[in-house]
């Protein structure tokens, strides 16, 4: 009798074995979520499955952690969620990946098909909410399309500018019978480099300028992309910028070409440098990173776009020549018609004085000895700390600015930072992903005591899953970010008050080690032993944030000798 019931509760495949299938298919690893009676079936079908499935304490951390695998691996992350708010928890999760290029694939729970658009519990039009912020967005109507939609929403995760893709699955398509088997993709696929005749006329307008500066976006970052640029920076001698994404593209040999990070405001060395250029060459770079009329206003000069997609046309952003295609690829047959003599004078002069200032940065950092502890010194430190074998995730911040602007990284997606919706809460779980990606590496994730509290339930997954990951707290008691831009508007501030946390009795409850800095001389040691410390560990540190409103002032210099 208990044979013929159980074969009763699980046919031989029903539409949950199907999406199941198709994610080992894949090669995915993990799922992210939370479960619930719309989505149960998937839940118990993951049961069976080579696939880890890692319960988390909110749906929006969930996507957080599926977009952080996505980052560091090229390969969607996976989370999944049951119906009404279980998938409306997603959309800030969908959204930050779809912005800055993570792929990500959501499943989200559903209603039966006949009951869609009934006003019942936990009903909702989950494809019109998640469209806006995903690059494919697709309800399962019948079990026939389980496979094919699963194969597409893949493919479109990852493709080209890699972003969001969600799938609906109504819950009576979950318990249906399917036969069918997960769809094959391309065993040989792939953009190529860009047109032959674009690439050629690119060469021309780098030889003949007299002052080229590339910037960097997002793509760029990509381990592929990245390789290829250090033969095409170095052939061209070229001087390069970076947006905050860009993070480690530049790689160490190369560092005395780059004149820095740009972004938010064009406030910056790298800024200087940037609008001396009589030609900007961007590579993978997206506007969301740094908005074009802030570096390129009032200027009348050509600009070469070298990405997977063409760029959306600005009034500011009107590119001569286009370059779409593979930017590897392309950047490869970019390099072979390079011909320049040395590096341009004007350049050559600027990264000289970029350098000078950044020797002067340093050795006043590393003396500034007061308390509260300032960020430079903090910067300083945690520069020391960050060998080869170590991932940073960086939450969103004024800490998060001195971070990007002053810290240095030579290595693709080795400093994890947000700025295309600047989404709160993103380190920790971001963190959480980097200790299952990379379980070699030491983990430290960063954030603002304002932007901490966003996914500090997630320390209870960290342990749960016994991660060896360091999250950091910059400690100020307020939304700084907001406060400094407030005052700067109105005179006076507004709603970012926060009330007192004991950081280490916080980590103490989730079975996590806490520890406080309590001095500049502590900051090293403190990383190293917490480093050696099995299991979660968060680290708070009280800052001096006075100095935070020069990081908004719109002037082209670096007031912080």
């Amino acid at each position: 009798m208990s044979d013929i019931m159980s074969d009763e509760k699980h046919p031989a495949q029903i539409g949950a074995d199907l999406v199941v299938r198709a994610l080992e298919a894949h090669g995915v690893t993990h799922v992210f979520g939370i479960p619930g009676a719309k989505i149960d079936a998937v839940f118990d079908s993951l049961v069976s499955s080579t696939i880890q499935t890692v319960v988390c304490r909110h749906e929006q951390n969930a996507a957080f952690i599926a977009g952080g695998i996505g980052r560091m691996t090229g390969k969607a992350g996976v989370c999944i969620a049951t119906s009404g708010p279980g998938v409306s928890n997603l959309v800030t999760g969908l959204a930050t990946a779809n912005s800055e290029g993570d792929p990500i694939l959501a499943l989200g729970g559903a209603v039966s098909v006949a009951d869609a658009d009934k006003q019942i519990h936990q009903s909702m039009d989950a494809i019109a909410i998640m469209k806006p912020v995903t690059k494919y967005a697709v309800s399962v109507g019948a079990t026939e399309q389980i496979a094919e939609v699963m194969g597409n929403a893949f493919r479109a995760a990852e493709g080209g500018r890699a972003g969001a893709s969600y799938v609906n699955l109504p819950m009576d398509v979950m318990k249906a019978p399917a036969p069918q088997a997960p769809v094959s993709f391309p065993r040989f696929a792939g953009a190529g480099p860009a047109d032959p005749r674009a690439i050629e006329e690119a060469a021309k307008l780098i030889n003949a300028a007299a002052n080229p500066v590339v910037l960097l976006g997002m793509m760029a970052s990509r381990p592929d992309a990245a390789a290829a640029l250090q033969p095409f920076l170095g052939k061209g001698n070229l001087p390069v910028v970076g947006t905050f994404q860009a993070a480690g593209a530049v790689g160490a040999s190369l560092f005395e070409n780059f004149g820095g990070r740009v972004g938010q405001l064009d406030n910056q060395p790298g800024d200087e440098l940037l609008e001396a250029a009589d030609l900007v060459i961007t590579v993978g770079y997206d506007p969301v990173e740094y908005w074009p009329p802030e570096w390129n206003h009032a200027k009348d000069r050509r600009i070469i776009h070298i990405d997977v997609l063409p760029c959306t046309l600005d009034a500011h952003y009107q590119p001569y020549v286009e370059l779409v295609g593979d930017i590897a690829l392309t950047l490869n047959a970019l390099t072979a018609g390079l011909a320049r003599e040395g590096r341009p004078a004007l350049s050559a002069a600027m990264l000289e004085k970029i350098s000078a200032e950044r020797r002067l940065l340093g050795e006043g950092a590393a003396r500034r000895n007061g308390l509260p502890i300032h960020p430079l010194r903090l910067v300083h430190d945690l520069q020391q700390f960050l060998s080869d074998d170590v991932t940073v995730c960086l939450d969103m911040g004024s800490f998060h600015l001195w971070i990007a602007r002053y810290m240095y990284s030579f290595r693709p997606r080795q400093l994890l930072i947000s700025n295309g919706q600047q989404t709160l809460g993103v380190a920790l779980p971001w963190g959480i992903a980097a200790s299952l990606v990379r379980p070699g590496e030491k983990v430290l994730s960063i954030s603002g005591d304002g932007g901490f509290l966003f996914s500090a339930m997630e320390l209870e997954t960290a342990v749960r899953l016994g991660t060896n990951i360091v999250h950091m707290v910059w400690i100020d008691g307020t939304y700084n970010m907001v406060k400094v831009q407030e005052e700067m508007k109105y005179g006076r501030n507004a709603g970012i008050a926060l009330g007192p946390l004991d950081y280490v009795k916080y980590a103490e409850a989730f079975g996590a080690t806490g520890v406080m800095i309590r001095t500049p001389d502590d900051i090293l040691p403190t990383l190293k032993k917490a480093f050696e410390t099995q299991g979660p560990v968060i680290i708070g540190v009280h800052v001096d944030y006075s100095d935070n409103g020069k990081l908004f002032e719109q002037v082209r210099e670096n007031a912080f000798h």
